[in-house]
């Protein structure tokens, strides 16, 4: 490193093997950002993270952190976990069941003085909103509230990476929502990077800044998360994922008695199922191609409530024999796949301005 020069806090990996897993992928991920790895079961998510954290050696590779060098199969270099800055946060959490959830945090700050134990521990339970439940054992809690002990733990250890680890596959749909939420919220003001193991699509949606689509242990597409999601229709993913976009809108209202959350986006308004998310607030949503229809012209009634402004920036036949229509819609990309009779009676071409219908229970957050 050059004298004077500031450290490289980001994350650095470069994994090889052929077995008993083939993986063979390279990233960076740069403090406060989240990058998503994600495809189908067995194709290397998991063994990745295992290999980040040191709880396993890749045949070949380097992978260096915050400057550190962790792992280095050709200068003979392997630090074991205990040595590596990991928070790392499990599917199952692996919370110890007789201790409190003040004590498993503390279980990571072992460092600190036990009065400063004891604070530290309140303070990341308040952040994770979890204030006043610090001495209940993991049996009170529930799977939501056992998952942000599991991340107040995880931040107790002051990683310099952040591994997560389908940390929101063991809660039903709802609570999943609200932790992504909380997450998206969390990540602001984390100085870390973060790798999010997945094969929740919309979870990658909510949360991810960059994403690398794995299969088969290799790297099929990388980049950022509109530049993958929209080719999710690839054909070894083509039944397994909707190809798609992630537009950004901001909370205007909430309607409890129909049920209505109502959004201010810059092509026109959006209506989706009440949501739990404060007035004013910018929040992620993902729009599957498959659920965007397009029309020209005046659009009489409709029971599609989304109704946005957009322009057709380009077309492309599918191998299915669909056709991809690519629009902007008020500076967000959007995807359309329709059937080439239907493109070629609107006559589609870039330039044209279109108005994209897409129904309410489509819109997924």
């Amino acid at each position: 490193m050059v004298e004077g020069a500031a450290r490289d806090r980001s994350l650095h990996v470069r994994i090889r093997q052929d077995a008993p897993i083939p993986l063979d992928l390279a990233f960076s991920a740069t403090p406060g950002e989240i990058l998503a790895l994600i495809g189908p079961s067995g194709s290397g998510k998991t063994t990745a993270l295992r290999s980040i954290a040191g709880l396993r050696d890749p045949a070949d590779g380097r992978i260096v952190c915050n400057g550190a060098v962790w792992f280095d199969r050709a200068a003979g270099i392997s630090l074991p976990p205990r040595r590596r800055r990991v928070g790392l946060v499990f599917q199952s959490y692996a919370l110890f069941p007789h201790l409190t959830a003040a004590e498993n945090v503390m279980e990571a700050l072992t460092d600190l003085p036990p009065d400063d134990q004891r604070q530290e521990a309140r303070r990341l339970l308040a952040r994770v909103h979890l204030d006043n439940l610090g001495g209940r054992r993991p049996a009170q809690l529930s799977g939501g509230q056992q998952q942000r002990v599991a991340v107040a733990r995880a931040l107790a250890r002051r990683p310099d990476v952040l591994l997560l680890d389908e940390p929101f596959s063991a809660v039903d749909r709802p609570t999943r929502r609200r932790l992504q939420s909380e997450m998206a919220e969390l990540r602001r003001n984390l100085p870390m990077p973060v790798i999010l193991v997945t094969h929740d699509v919309d979870e990658v949606a909510h949360l991810a800044d960059t994403v690398v689509l794995l299969s088969a242990g290799r790297v099929v597409a990388m980049g950022r998360v509109n530049e993958v999601l929209a080719r999710l229709d690839l054909p070894e993913f083509a039944d397994r994922f909707d190809a798609g976009v992630v537009v950004t809108a901001t909370v205007k209202s909430h309607n409890a008695a129909e049920g209505i959350t109502e959004l201010d986006h810059p092509a026109g308004r959006l209506l989706l199922p009440l949501m739990e998310a404060p007035v004013g607030e910018r929040v992620r949503l993902r729009i599957p191609a498959r659920e965007v229809a397009l029309a020209i012209g005046e659009v009489g009634r409709l029971s599609i409530r989304n109704r946005l402004a957009a322009t057709v920036t380009g077309i492309a036949r599918m191998p299915s024999g669909a056709v991809e229509v690519k629009l902007d819609a008020g500076g967000d990309p959007l995807l359309a796949r329709i059937t080439q009779d239907a493109a070629r009676e609107l006559d589609l071409a870039p330039g044209t301005a279109v108005t994209a219908l897409v129904k309410s229970f489509a819109l997924d957050r």
